[in-house]
């Protein structure tokens, strides 16, 4: 709603109409961003689930979300030549994503941990060779629709949280407990060292995900 309202305001702006929209959000009555909630939106897809998408390259794209936490339009846009940076799916330790292809032009890595992911950069980049996750005869709004209709027909929804998904696993991986928002002790809960390996995961996981603040985890993590 915020960012919808900072879209009026820039049209109000245009055409010189800025008294007719309220100057703050208080005033609409939109609060807030409430960060802690310490309610899981994570949600988990089994190999049955990914079987009911049909189409290889939507099917690969959901599951780079869920193995890498990837946005939606990067995993559309994913190009697994360049992911890879000059190395082998066997080999790689880290995965690269482009600035155009990252929301606010910030490029970042990704680590690869697991053989999950590995397996899923090598059917990547069989299916794709040297290009992106969008077919050469498409452009990306057109694959983004594809996208939208394929995961709906598989009664798939909500896939933002396997973000969400993404960041408590690597939580746990990192500190070695549950995450607030999965069943975890909460902070007030943690010993001081605890506190510290709690920030220093916290911020390893903001980098992953392709924010630059701490506090954002707790939308993923709770608190």
């Amino acid at each position: 709603m915020k960012n919808r309202m900072s879209y009026v305001r820039w049209w109000a702006e245009k055409v010189g109409k800025e008294n007719c929209v309220p100057r703050t959000n208080a005033e609409l009555g939109i609060g807030k961003r409430r960060f802690v909630t310490n309610v899981s939106k994570a949600i988990t897809l089994s190999s049955g689930d990914l079987r009911k998408i049909s189409d290889d390259r939507i099917r690969c794209s959901v599951e780079l979300q869920k193995e890498f936490g990837l946005r939606r339009e990067e995993c559309i846009k994913f190009q697994i030549k360049y992911a890879l940076n000059g190395k082998s799916t066997h080999e790689v330790k880290e995965i690269h994503l482009k600035p155009t292809w990252c929301k606010g032009g910030r490029a970042r890595v990704v680590p690869v941990t697991t053989e999950e992911q590995r397996d899923v950069l090598a059917r990547v980049l069989v299916l794709c060779g040297s290009g992106s996750m969008i077919p050469e005869h498409l452009k990306y709004v057109e694959q983004l629709g594809r996208y939208i209709r394929a995961t709906r027909k598989a009664g798939i929804c909500k896939l933002h949280g396997l973000r969400h998904e993404y960041a408590q696993r690597r939580y746990q991986e990192f500190t070695g407990w549950l995450a607030p928002a999965a069943g975890g002790p909460g902070s007030s809960h943690l010993t001081p060292d605890q506190r510290l390996v709690d920030r220093i995961a916290r911020l390893k996981i903001s980098a992953e995900l392709g924010h630059n603040r701490e506090a954002i985890t707790a939308v993923y993590l709770g608190r």
